[in-house]
């Protein structure tokens, strides 16, 4: 068994970059947010027992720990057990470093488990069919778990989207608020923008961005991102002082620029506008928070700042 190898180790073990994936399969146990296949107790408990069986098995075990939020002091702690060392270098690029043992001392760590040479019976457990074929993903919100079975680990976006969802009832439980959004830090200020990932995406605003991934972790201690970008040293930012809106409304239900109240920024934010569509929180991923818990928390952060 291997821990915590850094990357020209890991390539020294066969490791390396592989083509990423985009569609992967996930199936989410604990998700508010339809459009999500769900997975039950049953069929969880099953896959588990069937996944941990075949990583016991193998003699040439990676385990790689790091965190999910850039905070030391309001994060969740994550550890990767996997039978293949490409995927392990993949996960350490989306995880945050942290200290040597500090995982040990978690309360509440998330387990991702990849197994990437997984037969076709395990496959199955959820269903047959071809979508199957790069393999897929299955998440507990519960259990704190994530299960990779064949390339799934490829998949980034798929991946972000299952751990922002994992790890809001650990950073809520640390008195952390967890938004779908980005964070902005120029001039000594700090802001939260909420928009359409597609908007984000087709702008320049990816430039100023402190992380190009949505997520973004509020509490009495300041403000910090999900996922790392370029620099991998944890960092803690000033608590946001002010909130934007990027709305793309073609019904023109809103004005092109409006300075919002508290309650009409939480409104906004619920809505979601999109071409006229209702996104609740700007978030077509997993979750496990009501987005109505979520503007309520929006309208109380606005209103103490």
């Amino acid at each position: 068994m291997f821990y915590n190898l850094e990357t020209s180790e890991l390539q020294k073990g066969g490791a390396a970059y592989t083509e990423r994936l985009s569609g992967t399969p996930l199936h989410v146990r604990g998700n508010v947010i339809s459009g999500i296949p769900d997975v039950s107790r049953a069929q969880f408990a099953k896959l588990l027992k069937l996944v941990t069986f075949h990583l016991s098995s193998i003699s040439r075990l990676y385990v790689q720990d790091g965190a999910v939020g850039s905070s030391l002091q309001c994060d969740a702690k994550v550890r990767v057990i996997s039978d293949n060392p490409s995927a392990v270098m993949l996960l350490s690029n989306v995880l945050w470093k942290i200290p040597d043992r500090a995982i040990s001392h978690d309360t509440c760590p998330l387990t991702i488990y990849v197994t990437s040479s997984i037969s076709t019976n395990v496959r199955n457990t959820l269903g047959p069919g071809t979508q199957y074929a790069n393999g897929f993903a299955a998440a507990d919100i519960e259990r704190s778990s994530l299960i990779l079975c064949g390339k799934a680990f490829a998949d980034s976006t798929m991946l972000k989207g299952a751990l922002s969802a994992l790890t809001a009832p650990i950073l809520s439980a640390r008195g952390g608020l967890p938004f779908p959004g980005w964070l902005l830090s120029f001039g000594g200020s700090v802001i939260m923008l909420f928009a359409p990932a597609e908007v984000i995406k087709s702008s320049n605003l990816q430039d100023v961005l402190v992380s190009t991934d949505s997520g973004v972790v509020v509490s009495s201690k300041g403000s910090n991102v999900l996922f790392p970008t370029n620099s991998r040293e944890p960092t803690l930012f000033a608590k946001p002082d002010t909130v934007i809106i990027i709305a793309c409304d073609s019904s023109n239900a809103l004005p092109s620029v409006s300075k919002l109240s508290p309650g009409q920024a939480a409104y906004h934010f619920l809505a979601g506008y999109h071409d006229g569509k209702f996104v609740p929180a700007y978030s077509k991923g997993p979750s496990p928070v009501d987005p109505l818990a979520l503007a309520n928390s929006l309208f109380s952060h606005a209103r103490s700042s």
